[in-house]
């Protein structure tokens, strides 16, 4: 996985309507990029929503936010939908930009093993660097972790 000082990976991917969304296409403004497992589930759900009811204060601070989970595009659809989500959501339906990050991992759940998003967040800066890397993420109270007051 990479950490803070590194630059970030540039990805070519789809969004949600399957629009072609870059990094680089956000150079010049911070980033979040957040990995999460799947739309609708409590957990992501619960983050999705803390970081909707404060992206004024994540704006106002200078970050973009993107989500990224390897949901495909129908799914993400309905999840902004149903969560007046107002950033976007990238189906990475085949782990591509989760390989560059490192957040496909092998992951044990009740004693089974399988291939997984790793819950993490990436801010990145205006010049493309990571200057920080959330791996312990409160689904409840993220945007907390991305603007400490």
């Amino acid at each position: 996985m990479l950490e803070a000082g590194q630059p970030a990976p540039d990805f070519n991917a789809k969004d949600q309507n399957g629009d072609p969304i870059s990094l680089g296409q956000f150079r010049g403004k911070k980033v979040v990029l957040y990995f999460y497992p799947r739309d609708n589930t409590p957990g992501c759900t619960a983050q999705a929503c803390d970081l909707r009811d404060n992206y004024d204060r994540l704006q106002a601070a200078g970050y973009q936010v993107i989500g990224v989970s390897t949901d495909n595009e129908k799914k993400h659809q309905n999840f902004i939908a149903k969560y007046s989500l107002p950033f976007p959501l990238i189906a990475d339906t085949d782990n591509a930009v989760h390989e560059l990050y490192g957040t496909w991992q092998l992951k044990k759940n009740y004693g089974k093993e399988y291939m997984g998003t790793v819950r993490t967040t990436f801010l990145i800066d205006e010049n493309g660097m990571i200057t920080e890397v959330i791996k312990k993420v409160k689904t409840k109270e993220h945007t907390a972790q991305v603007l400490p007051e």
